[in-house]
């Protein structure tokens, strides 16, 4: 069952989604928080700084896809990472696929994802007076991407489904134009190491030292749904995810040793309604 078709059909669900997980983490209405956070944009410097940076190492992604299609003779580390894992993914797919799963997941997989992202820095911007949780997150979201993007460049591995004829790409059930709408954000040979893993493996664990004890939960359950429908789909091989796990916990331990730094530890002034 087709359920996105558009980009413009996704952003709107990803505005939606992003507006219910806010109020979820916020327990306010999702236009005041989006307010606090707007008016401490706008108000530290060092806030601006850090978000107009997570911005320009997001938008590196798409410049990554460029500089690839200008690359030659790249070495394919495809045929290796088959012959170590086998049909890991192949039988992963036989014993969980169902027709009714396939749109739920694709959703997670598009929108919930993304929508994750934005929620969590407006929850820790709205909740956290010292802007340490803030900080950390920016800083192990733009560590995932700038680590990933050299292996991206030079070690490419392909989707499960493009390499194994046995693999089906069940995100073409459910997005039906997945390949023409959506595949400029990501390579088909961008596996290693998995982003959609080590990103929302990422917010997991910075959910877990939130204090947040509803946004742990949401965060850590949500990583389990991405990481089992990256197999799910086809996309993603088991060495993907295990890379991306490594890089999720460096990045958030990174993440925290940088906000903790001297120079970024003492508290921002910021802009918070009173509760």
């Amino acid at each position: 069952m087709a359920i996105l078709t558009s980009m413009n059909q996704i952003t709107l669900y990803t505005v939606l989604t992003s507006a219910v997980l806010i109020s979820f983490g916020t327990g306010r209405n999702p236009l005041r928080a989006a307010g606090v956070f707007a008016r401490n944009l706008a108000v530290n410097p060092r806030y601006l700084l850090l978000f107009g940076s997570l911005l320009a190492i997001l938008f590196m992604n798409k410049l990554e896809l460029i500089i690839e299609s200008k690359m030659k003779h790249q070495t394919d580390f495809t045929p290796f990472v088959q012959r170590l894992e086998g049909g890991f993914v192949e039988g992963f797919q036989q014993l969980f696929h169902a027709a009714w799963l396939t749109p739920v997941l694709a959703f997670f997989y598009v929108v919930v994802f993304q929508s994750l992202l934005v929620a969590s820095l407006a929850v820790y911007m709205y909740r956290d007076k010292t802007g340490r949780q803030f900080s950390a997150t920016c800083y192990a979201i733009m560590l995932n991407y700038l680590i990933a993007i050299p292996f991206y460049l030079f070690m490419p591995v392909k989707e499960v489904w493009a390499f194994n004829p046995n693999v089906h790409f069940y995100m073409l059930e459910a997005f039906p134009a997945f390949e023409t709408v959506y595949r400029g954000l990501s390579g088909l040979d961008n596996c290693f190491p998995s982003l959609h893993t080590s990103i929302s493996v990422t917010l997991a664990l910075l959910g877990a030292r939130s204090g947040i004890k509803r946004w742990a939960w949401l965060t850590g359950v949500t990583a389990a749904i991405i990481i089992f429908t990256i197999f799910y789909m086809g996309i993603h091989w088991l060495t993907d995810m295990l890379g991306g796990l490594c890089l999720a916990t460096f990045a958030v331990y990174m993440g925290y040793k940088l906000a903790d730094l001297k120079s970024l530890a003492k508290p921002i002034p910021s802009v918070h309604p009173s509760r």
